[in-house]
């Protein structure tokens, strides 16, 4: 072949006619993957026993000819049509007695032969990677040469071939990179200017034929190799437990092997100092080849569901298996570099459409703009746009305008609803709708939607401007259908882009996520059942007559008793089973209670948003998807929060507020979400912050315990408990940790 020569692989254009051509000639080996069609199978003679056969034939002397069949007349007359008119073949076969006529058999040059598959030595096999190899393999070279490969995996036994050749390949290409890794973090370190720094990196990373690149493209090609979906292979075609026991050797090798763990740990010490020197995003940029290489090897093996299992005490821990290594590489690595993925993100959203999708599933690294913007992507990308959808008309009344919506929308489809474009007009005003209308009708609905009079919603006892489902929603006869059109307005909005003034409790937001709830999302429904319940956790009960695991529900006057648990107003809570009794009855309060609202809403919004799309959100984060960033006014809000056991000339509120201002609009709308439950901003300002007793204003006070907690809040009062740190450094750790920490954190002291 070509290909062990020198002067062929390095010349580019070469090498891209060379790959086309293969791609061609090798093409026809995909029918060896087509599965044969079986042989229809012929009809069975069934042979008349002896008494069936004697009380047929009088039968058929006593059918005289004008009774016979029509089916059997022209099959006659086609005997006789072919008699007259014999073919060669037909006289010698006529020689042959016929009452020992036989189904003649298809003469032996006529089978169809099997389709075999050619004879290649695995040399030259092997010498198809060469490609990768090259000087430079641009892209359309490098599509041609992985439909090579995908082609010639057609015949037996070269999938390994190909498998162990690319990772001879790829461990060479991390030996030199790894070495020029080292390099390059010191001379960050060293270098005096951003451009002398660039300079350095430009030698050896940056050209179109670089070691990372041609690393990349190997690892990528591995990635095809061993993905049924990609190379489109019929299962039939492949020995899945010898293809299954070489993937995992693959794996095995790219986490044990000592040149791609240094090859990640350099990477990773690179990066480090790039953030250390601020404003070298470009220098990362450089280096993407190698985050993506990276994040293709954690493809197939990170954040795989993984049974859980309860080692014995004296069990000896055993080396881990390659997937699991990967994850704690694929965590480890995009913890400690969240700041700089999510900038080259920002810089390059489709990279989220390519290798760095991986993100997506660990999707707390991701800030919230990468996020929203993904979303949209993914969200529209799934439309099926061969498909046309009318619009949308709707003509409403405008103080109707739930209703006369309701009515015209709820039996549409979900497609018919998703991508119709809506066109509104208001019954007695002039106006064409371009956009402006719909907005102020999503406006309309948003402040409609929770009037009481549909009793669908209750305030929390927090705020006036939040709303939970109503437990005794059921009183409205079509409560259900009504939040199922509420979910699916509620998409309709997201998938328009369109930001919605309507802000529910945290416990409705977590229900959309699929998570639990918590003991602290209790406090903005019901204060005092709240302290009751911290009371019950933070005192020892053994002595104390208290309650069942049961709850008593009132239901316009009538009072009825329901288990938190089979016969549960029979069992006592005790100390020992006091933490599953607060979290049973926070469940039943928060959803078991409004669970029929909830699914109803959750099936309408379902409808329009993907439940696995919407989940990289957090709580928080969602809330601001729905509603918005609010444009926050930070001198408007420090000129309205009051001081306990603080001044305002204190370092810490000093600091606090100059932590603030250093935070983005995400991060202070997750402050503002963090101490009152909510991101939304008054209409006159801060001077109006809800509280539980009507206008409250933020608030700090002094926490006098340890300078190492976390600020904590209370969302009922908009409270900030905030300790007496001893650094600025050290207080906007802590309080950005709090407030972007979402449900694994949310300021219970």
């Amino acid at each position: 072949m070509l290909l062990d020569r020198k002067v062929i692989t390095e010349n580019t254009g070469v090498m891209e006619t060379l790959a086309a051509l293969l791609s061609r000639v090798t093409q026809p080996l995909t029918q060896l993957l087509k599965k044969p069609k079986e042989p229809e199978p012929e009809p069975e003679v069934i042979e008349p026993s002896a008494g069936e056969a004697e009380a047929a034939a009088p039968a058929q002397e006593a059918v005289p000819p004008a009774e016979q069949t029509t089916d059997d007349v022209p099959m006659q007359e086609a005997s006789v049509e072919n008699a007259a008119e014999p073919s060669s073949s037909e006289t010698v076969t006529a020689s042959v007695p016929v009452d020992n006529e036989q189904p003649e058999a298809p003469p032996a040059d006529k089978k169809k032969r099997e389709l075999e598959p050619p004879e290649i030595p695995d040399e030259n096999i092997r010498l198809v990677i060469n490609i990768l190899a090259g000087r430079e393999c641009p892209s359309k070279t490098f599509s041609d040469t992985i439909d090579i490969i995908r082609h010639l995996t057609a015949i037996p036994g070269t999938r390994e071939i190909f498998g162990k050749e690319l990772i001879v390949r790829a461990q060479e290409l991390g030996e030199s990179i790894v070495t020029d890794l080292g390099d390059l973090a010191s001379q960050i370190d060293s270098a005096k200017t951003g451009v002398e720094l660039q300079g350095m990196a430009l030698a050896k990373f940056s050209s179109s034929g670089s070691q990372q690149r041609k690393l990349l493209q190997v690892l990528i090609a591995l990635d095809h190799l061993f993905d049924p979906k990609r190379m489109q292979v019929q299962q039939a075609a492949i020995d899945s437990s010898a293809d299954s026991k070489l993937k995992e050797d693959i794996l095995t090798t790219l986490s044990e092997s000592k040149t791609f763990e240094g090859l990640w740990n350099n990477l990773s010490l690179c990066l480090a100092a790039i953030r250390r020197r601020g404003n070298m995003i470009t220098v990362a940029t450089i280096l993407l080849p190698l985050i993506e290489s990276l994040f293709v090897v954690c493809r197939n093996s990170a954040l795989k569901e993984a049974p859980a299992v309860v080692a014995a005490p004296d069990a000896t821990v055993s080396t881990p298996p390659p997937e699991a290594r990967m994850d704690g590489l694929f965590f480890t690595f995009t913890d400690d570099h969240r700041k700089i993925l999510n900038e080259l993100i920002r810089n390059n959203p489709k990279l989220m459409n390519g290798n760095l999708s991986i993100l997506a599933r660990n999707s707390k690294v991701l800030e919230f703009d990468n996020k929203r913007s993904y979303f949209s992507r993914k969200l529209h990308t799934r439309e099926d746009r061969t498909v046309s959808h009318p619009s949308l008309t709707l003509n409403v009344r405008r103080d109707q305008v739930f209703m006369d919506s309701y009515k015209a929308l709820y039996y549409k489809s979900p497609n018919e609803i998703k991508h119709g474009k809506l066109n509104i007009r208001f019954n007695g005003e002039e106006g064409i709708d371009a956009g402006g209308v719909s907005r102020e009708w999503f406006a309309v609905m948003a402040r409609q939607m929770f009037n009481p009079d549909y009793a669908l919603f209750n305030p929390v006892a927090s705020d006036r401007t939040t709303f939970h489902p109503n437990r005794l929603s059921d009183i409205n006869t079509e409560h259900l259908s009504f939040f199922k059109f509420i979910g699916r307005v509620i998409g309709k909005a997201l998938y328009e882009n369109r930001v919605l003034d309507c802000h529910f409790s945290r416990a409705v937001y977590r229900r959309i996520l699929g998570k639990s709830v918590s003991l602290k999302d209790m406090e903005t429904l019901d204060l005092d059942y709240y302290r009751s319940l911290v009371w019950i956790l933070e005192n020892d009960i053994t002595d104390v007559t208290f309650e069942t695991f049961s709850v008593e529900v009132d239901r316009f006057g009538v009072v009825t008793t329901d288990d938190l648990i089979p016969n549960g107003r029979d069992i006592a809570v005790t100390e020992d089973n006091k933490q599953e009794y607060v979290r049973l009855v926070v469940e039943h309060r928060l959803i078991k209670s409004v669970e029929g609202q909830l699914d109803a809403f959750l099936g309408g919004f379902h409808d329009i948003i993907p439940a696995e799309l919407v989940s990289i959100f957090n709580e928080q984060e969602l809330e601001l998807l729905i509603s918005g960033l609010p444009e926050i006014d930070v001198d408007d809000w420090k000129n309205n929060t009051e001081y306990h056991n603080y001044q305002a000339t204190s370092p810490q509120i000093q600091w606090l507020w100059r932590a603030i201002k250093s935070f983005d609009p995400e991060e202070r709308a997750k402050l503002l979400q963090f101490v009152t439950g909510t991101s939304k901003v008054p209409l006159n300002g801060f001077k109006e912050l809800e509280g539980m007793n009507g206008f409250a204003k933020f608030n700090i006070h002094r926490d006098y315990s340890s300078k190492e907690k976390l600020p904590t809040s209370h969302t009922c009062f908009n409270q900030l408990d905030l300790p007496e740190y001893e650094s600025y450094e050290h207080l906007r750790q802590q309080l950005y940790t709090a407030i972007t920490a979402g449900s694994e954190y949310f300021g219970f002291a």
